[in-house]
């Protein structure tokens, strides 16, 4: 946790920007295995602590002009807790998802799986599991 001087801030969302918004949609309501909220500009997961937004980039730049420009894509990497890595691998691999790194325990009491959106955004299903 980091300290801030003066006034607290607080991360309440991530927003991706993308070019298909109805692909990215769908493939986060399968791997969240939650329901979105929102249309094909303005996608949200609720998940606790924190908001992931999906934002379509042709809608983006009509509302400002330019700022989409060299964006790029898949250059976020979204860290999430899930109760048990393992299942969760099972899970995305029934899901179709192409994984980056399969399940591995860290020296540091931290087991993960890595896997890509449609973007190209890595994703770290992680779980502590002790030092």
């Amino acid at each position: 946790m980091i300290a801030v001087q003066g006034d607290s801030k607080t991360l309440r969302s991530i927003c991706l920007i993308t070019a298909d918004l109805p692909r990215l949609r769908a493939f986060y309501q399968a791997v969240l295995d939650l329901t979105p909220e929102g249309d094909d500009t303005f996608t949200s997961f609720a998940l606790p602590g924190t908001t992931l937004v999906v934002f379509g980039e042709a809608d983006l730049e009509r509302m400002v002009a330019g700022s989409t420009s060299g964006i790029g894509r898949g250059a976020c990497a979204l860290e999430i807790e899930v109760e048990d890595v393992d299942d969760e691998h099972r899970r995305l691999l029934g899901l179709g998802v192409a994984i980056v790194k399969p399940p591995t325990t860290q020296p540091w009491g931290s087991r993960s799986v890595w896997f890509r959106d449609p973007d190209g955004n890595l994703i770290n299903f992680f779980a502590r599991v002790g030092a």
